[in-house]
């Protein structure tokens, strides 16, 4: 049983990725395994429209993503009754929050605790979900972080061993899995002229620090637009009120919701992607750009390191004037979209599935 109980169509972020990429894998390399997924109930109708019900048993529970309290009661309470009611052999939690009392063999994906460490929720829910993500961690058969940077620092806050989290990167996404929106087309809708355009994938909260690229945006040359996509949150108002208060409103760009077929457009038109994030879990946005060949300017973090490698130019998440300067840098690479392609190829979603499976396995054995 796949716990997707975080989705909220189109505004999931990164979880809804994972879940996206490595669910249709499971099932692939696990043949003659019967997969049940629970999510919210607008959650499980996305799934079904998108045709998961063909190889998943979809079902919804009574509650949404942003309906704190019951998605929690859903979580701690009917999910486990459901699986043990089910018989499910393992239940597989796909977001780092997890019913603290799984009553079959548990496993959980923890993907960061930025969010204990930065503020990202109200004090209530993040004093909440990080109670339920230590002691649900606690109670696992099976635990798995993205990179060794999440887990290592997962260990150091949660108090975890570094030995009981098996480290299984995610894999990039696939390109030409969607036909790419018309240039022209994704140009006119957002209103991007004929300008060379930095692209920001990523929901607006403070500690992805979009803040950074509107104070770099005067250090690069005047034609240049940034597009921020993502779901628009309170710090989105901050970024906003920024954008003007430094007269760069026709140069900035707030982007919410945006299809598949348009994301990619996005991403082909882009002339650099940056990414000035303060913490992250693995950094999927870093590794989508590269997988497409598009130059990559982020911040000079481990775990981006881990996953970019010598391909992306960094910076100081701190430093305007540095991330200006590795904008330009990253634009003006020759070697950087082959660069990219040949760094991403190393991560699938088939190889993040394999090792799943094998963390499944270990924690049954040892149940």
């Amino acid at each position: 049983m796949l716990n997707a109980l975080f989705l909220d169509p189109s505004v999931s972020g990164g979880p809804e990725t994972y879940l996206r990429g490595l669910a249709p894998e499971l099932a692939r390399v696990a043949p003659g395994t019967h997969f049940t997924v629970v999510s919210t109930r607008s959650g499980a109708d996305a799934l079904r429209a998108d045709g998961w019900d063909a190889w998943a048993d979809v079902r919804g529970l009574p509650c949404e993503d942003g309906q704190r309290l019951r998605r929690t009661a859903a979580e701690q309470l009917l999910l486990p009754i459901l699986a043990r009611r089910l018989k499910v052999h393992l239940l597989h939690s796909l977001a780092s929050v997890a019913p603290v009392r799984a009553g079959v063999p548990a496993a959980i994906t923890l993907h960061d605790v930025t969010f204990l460490r930065m503020p990202t929720f109200g004090r209530v829910t993040t004093f909440g979900m990080g109670q339920l993500m230590a002691r649900a961690s606690r109670n696992a058969d099976s635990l798995m972080a993205a990179s060794v940077a999440a887990r290592d620092e997962i260990c150091r806050v949660l108090g975890l061993d570094p030995a009981a989290i098996t480290v299984i990167p995610h894999g990039a996404g696939r390109p030409a899995a969607v036909e790419p929106a018309a240039e022209e087309d994704v140009r006119r809708r957002y209103r991007l002229g004929e300008n060379p355009v930095v692209l920001c994938v990523a929901a607006k909260r403070p500690h992805k620090n979009q803040e950074l690229l509107l104070r770099a945006l005067p250090l690069l040359p005047g034609d240049t637009l940034v597009a921020l996509v993502g779901h628009a949150e309170p710090y989105e108002v901050k970024l906003r009120r920024l954008a003007r208060e430094l007269g760069l409103d026709p140069r900035v760009r707030f982007i919410e919701y945006v299809s598949d077929a348009e994301l990619e457009g996005l991403w082909r038109l882009a002339t650099c992607a940056a990414f000035p994030t303060l913490g992250e879990g693995f950094g999927l946005p870093v590794l989508e750009a590269m997988a497409r060949g598009v130059p990559v300017a982020c911040s000079d973090l481990p775990v981006l390191r881990e996953v970019g490698g010598q391909v992306p130019h960094y910076f100081d998440p701190g430093d305007e004037a540095a991330a200006a300067r590795a904008i330009e840098a990253a634009r003006a690479d020759p070697e950087a979209g082959r660069a990219g392609r040949e760094r991403a190829s190393g991560f699938s979603w088939e190889a993040a599935a394999r090792g799943t499976v094998a963390a499944y396995e270990n924690a049954l054995a040892a149940v």
